[in-house]
């Protein structure tokens, strides 16, 4: 007689509302980890627009990039630590036709992610950016 009249939840409605939430976070983790990665990526194409940036004036002031290299961008840049400390950059020709930045191994998901700007294309490239990017696309 007491167990009859007892209120509370049968253990089918209680599966039934764990599968339920079980499909929720299937969906929503992988949209939260894209969202994650994005931002991450952000943060390597903002430090090359900058360095792009510090490129474009170097060269309308002195006609030409020769002799100066990411080093001296970097300085002039003046990139905050934390982004330093994830990114390592570089730039490839002259006057620079490609930046890259590689994640260094303080980078919340490990070394070696590319972000790089493609100069004749105007499009960033790489982690967090294209859904896939090939093996043979990161660049050495």
């Amino acid at each position: 007689k007491n167990l009859k009249n007892q209120k509370g939840f049968s253990l089918i409605e209680l599966l039934v509302v764990v599968v339920i939430i079980a499909i929720l976070a299937a969906i929503a983790v992988p949209i939260y980890m894209n969202y994650v990665r994005n931002a991450r990526s952000t943060e390597a194409q903002s430090a090359i627009a900058a360095i792009r940036s510090t490129y474009r004036v170097h060269y309308q002031t002195f006609g030409t990039t020769e002799n100066y290299d990411i080093e001296d961008a970097l300085e002039d840049t003046q990139l905050g630590n934390r982004t330093l400390k994830n990114w390592e950059f570089e730039v490839v020709g002259n006057p620079p036709k490609r930046y890259i930045a590689t994640s260094t191994a303080d980078f919340p998901e490990g070394e070696g992610k590319q972000v790089w700007y493609d100069r004749d294309e105007a499009k960033y490239h790489g982690y967090g950016i294209d859904d896939e990017v090939d093996e043979e696309e990161v660049i050495d």
